[in-house]
């Protein structure tokens, strides 16, 4: 799901085919896969791939998704839903695009019994700390115990809105933390831990 103000995302010069990527694991020792992208849930592979993954590597597969189409679950492990806005119109002014798939297929993913995460991104002027607040309000009205992760938005060369301050984002986080037991918060103030992830396509 693009940013409304976002020029539409180049695709890939090649795809790869299903074997391509599972060649590129052979030689790796793979604890955790996390399918990230444009949107993997749109991959017609991806349910194969994640299979695939845990049967020759034992992988915990992770899926990071906007929600709004569901794929093949059976082998993904766990659901980070990035919600964007909860309140239809905020949504669809910052994405172009409608909610209510994605409010349906949180609830889908939390009756699964998946292991559920939501994160949202707090920006000035798209998404504010009452958006933030309605997120949290929805997410415990599934589950309380549901993780909510707060980020503090990046500004990209041509996109109008600023980067939130540090303590805009604490402000928010406060914020949903009257509904949900676990809120975890991340600006671009705050330094980065740990190794990167390996890329591999």
């Amino acid at each position: 799901m693009r940013l409304a103000t976002n020029p539409p995302e180049t695709p890939p010069e090649k795809l790869l085919s299903l074997d391509e990527a599972l060649a590129m694991t052979d030689s790796l020792s793979i604890e955790r896969a996390i399918f990230i992208g444009i949107e993997p849930s749109l991959d017609p592979c991806l349910p194969d791939l994640a299979k695939a993954m845990k049967s020759r590597h034992g992988a915990y597969n992770i899926l990071f998704t906007n929600g709004v189409t569901l794929p093949d679950l059976s082998d993904i492990d766990e659901v980070i839903m990035s919600l964007k806005a909860v309140t239809p119109e905020v949504y669809r002014q910052y994405t172009l695009g409608d909610n209510r798939k994605m409010l349906v297929n949180f609830r889908r993913v939390h009756d699964m019994g998946k292991r559920l995460q939501a994160e949202i991104t707090l920006v000035p002027g798209a998404v504010e700390a009452a958006e933030v607040e309605k997120a949290a309000e929805f997410i415990a009205s599934i589950d309380r115990e549901i993780p909510l992760r707060i980020n503090g938005f990046i500004r990209l060369s041509g996109v109008e809105y600023r980067a939130p301050t540090g303590e805009e984002v604490e402000a928010a986080a406060k914020l949903a933390k009257k509904h949900l037991t676990t809120v975890n918060y991340l600006s671009g103030e705050m330094a980065r831990v740990g190794e990167p992830a390996i890329r591999l396509f």
